[in-house]
């Protein structure tokens, strides 16, 4: 296995983005918001994976301000749900939908109990619910779940039992079936490389004994879930910048050996008629 760097053309995102979302959405990749080292964005990329091309589209509506740090939902492979994130010293609670047929942005009305000012949170979306956890709020880092029912838009505050993660925000959470699975993170002080799965059934949490070689404690890292293995990449634990990937393989619990070097076939366009790395 080994990295290569993708051959792309169009407009492609600024080299410092950071603290952006990140969608796949049919064959293209949706990008949005996240900030440099000075200014935080509001505007959306669209990666075509097919033909490797970026463009940076005209949106409509109710456009969200910039942000960084917030999250995106996708609903029904044709809606993307914006919630939270910030602006500096500024912090946000607001829900954005982006209808991606048309591109336009509105801003609708919720009720129920609103979570409070967040960012560096993570969000799935189960049974037409989505799901909120974690985050900070500017003065501590938050360990809550919240869900918002988006047949009526009311939001609700999750009464979660078991082995509640400690407060952490810039963690991940992936979802398979009913299990809502929380890797790492940070609450400021204290790095995690802990695994914690929330049952959105029951409702409750448990913390996953994991076997084999864990990776350092970090936040700031990706995840993605493939089959029965979540593969994370890179991080941040306040010091170190890491480059590594870890395989968690969920049916057994347990890291596989860490992958140091593997390779990614990108194919051309048809034009191009071939593959090239």
């Amino acid at each position: 296995m080994h990295w290569s760097r993708a051959r792309v053309h169009g407009q492609i995102p600024p080299k410092e983005l950071r603290a952006q979302t990140v969608n796949l959405v049919g064959e293209s990749v949706y990008v949005f918001g996240g900030c440099d080292t000075k200014n935080c964005f509001n505007t959306l990329y669209i990666f075509d994976a097919d033909t490797m091309h970026w463009s940076l589209p005209k949106t409509f509506g109710s456009i969200p301000p910039p942000c960084r740090a917030h999250s995106s939902t996708l609903v029904d492979n044709k809606r993307l749900y914006v919630f939270g994130g910030g602006d500096g010293p500024h912090y946000f609670n607001e829900v954005y939908m982006l209808d991606t047929d048309t591109l336009t942005w509105t801003n609708p009305q919720t009720t129920g109990d609103r979570p409070c000012r967040r960012r560096a949170h993570t969000t799935c979306v189960y049974n037409n619910c989505i799901y909120v956890f974690g985050g900070g709020d500017g003065v501590q880092a938050l360990n809550d779940t919240y869900k918002l029912d988006l047949a009526d838009m009311r939001w609700s505050e999750v009464k979660t039992t078991g082995q509640i993660p400690i407060a952490r925000g810039y963690h991940t959470s992936n979802l398979i079936k009913s299990q809502f699975i929380v890797y790492g993170g940070s609450d400021g002080h204290e790095c995690f490389s802990d695994v914690h799965v929330l049952d959105l059934v029951t409702w409750s949490w448990e913390t996953r004994k994991v076997y084999g070689i864990p990776p350092a404690g970090r936040g700031y890292h990706a995840s993605l879930l493939y089959d029965s293995r979540l593969f994370m990449f890179g991080g941040y634990d306040g010091s170190t910048v890491f480059d590594d990937v870890y395989i968690l393989d969920l049916s057994t619990c347990a890291y596989l050996p860490q992958i140091t070097d593997f390779q990614i076939l990108l194919r051309r366009t048809e034009q191009d008629g071939e593959d090239y790395q």
